[in-house]
């Protein structure tokens, strides 16, 4: 695992959108993790890691 990932990892455990936005920018995945994370902390947190790791 990079340090990079490791970092996106992180900061999706906190401020889920932020992990993503650092890997994927303001694409689909951001989007998504956005309203997962106003609509519920933890499916935010989940759909982050697994973005992020897969």
């Amino acid at each position: 695992m990079g340090s990079e990932i490791f970092v996106a990892v992180l900061l999706a455990i906190f401020i889920p959108p932020v992990g993503v936005f650092l890997r994927y920018g303001i694409a689909v995945e951001f989007w998504i993790d956005l309203v997962l994370t106003l609509l519920g902390y933890i499916p935010g947190i989940v759909y982050a890691i697994y973005v992020l790791v897969i």
